[in-house]
């Protein structure tokens, strides 16, 4: 999994170390991918499971949450932080513009870059994203599980969830009703341990980033989506039983200029993975 290509780093201004791994095209378009929760840099293969980006000349940017994978943990951290992250590594990247792409715990991330710095953005896309704590629905889905939980069982879950990896794929593939498009796609032998390492890797330094990420999630965002000045491209399952389609139509409600996809029979996971190529088309247009 540790090559050189999924293992870079850089030091931000503050001294901290920000991770991220390339995929895709080198020399492409540049497209910066925010993970999921709890996920890592790592789980991009998860959804381009045909070299996709390369196909379509997108270099994708991967990177690291603060205290994930190779990232180092920032004290007192809130969403609109994360923009300035991004800026400092295109800039050391000598990337003036760049798309920026945002899958269900990576969305919120998405729409604060559209929100902070729509000037350095060429696209901006969200599929299957979280919501803001105020969307309608948000604390029916799985995802919500973790998030709504007290500061110190939440802390607990998540210390059980890195030491249960083992069983983390049966435990996946029951929250999902037999012939559900997810429980058929965790299916597939090769999609699962990609899964895994991905989120074994979130837990590479503990569970401060994780639950920093949750705890931020479930608090308000600090910036309104009616005021986002970007175009934005939104994509949703309805059938996503992780976040509820109610949450996808209040976001591209919120959005002024969002172009909102909803597909029927599609899931949290079946959608990104069935639909990468449509997204990324959008992206490096």
């Amino acid at each position: 999994m540790a090559t050189d290509n999924t293992s870079k780093t850089i030091k931000l201004k503050d001294g901290r170390t920000l991770g991220y791994a390339e995929y895709g095209a080198p020399e492409g378009k540049p497209v910066f991918y925010f993970h999921g929760f709890p996920s890592s840099r790592v789980d991009w293969p998860m959804f381009d499971h045909g070299a996709t980006a390369v196909e379509l000349n997108a270099r994708i940017i991967a990177v690291d949450r603060p205290g994930t994978g190779l990232s180092d943990f920032k004290r007192g951290r809130e969403i609109l932080d994360w923009p300035d992250d991004v800026i400092e590594l295109a800039d050391a990247l000598h990337l003036d513009r760049f798309a920026v792409l945002g899958i269900s715990g990576g969305g919120p991330f998405a729409a604060a870059c559209a929100f902070k710095i729509p000037e350095r953005l060429t696209s901006t896309a969200i599929v299957c994203g979280m919501g803001p704590p105020e969307a309608p629905g948000v604390k029916d889905g799985i995802s919500w599980f973790l998030l709504g939980q007290p500061t110190e069982e939440r802390r607990q879950m998540l210390i059980g969830m890195a030491q249960g990896l083992d069983q983390f794929e049966s435990q996946m593939k029951l929250a999902y009703p037999e012939g559900h498009p997810d429980r058929i796609l965790l299916d597939q032998p090769e999609l699962v341990p990609v899964l895994i390492d991905a989120v074994r890797e979130a837990f590479r330094s503990g569970i401060d980033g994780v639950d920093q990420d949750a705890a931020i999630y479930a608090r308000p965002w600090r910036f309104r989506l009616q005021d986002i000045s970007a175009e934005v491209h939104l994509w949703h399952g309805e059938l996503d039983l992780n976040v509820p389609v109610s949450v996808g139509c209040y976001v591209a409600d919120a959005i002024p200029k969002c172009h909102a996809t909803f597909v029927e029979n599609e899931g949290h996971f079946s959608l990104p993975y069935k639909y990468l190529r449509e997204c990324l088309s959008v992206l490096v247009a």
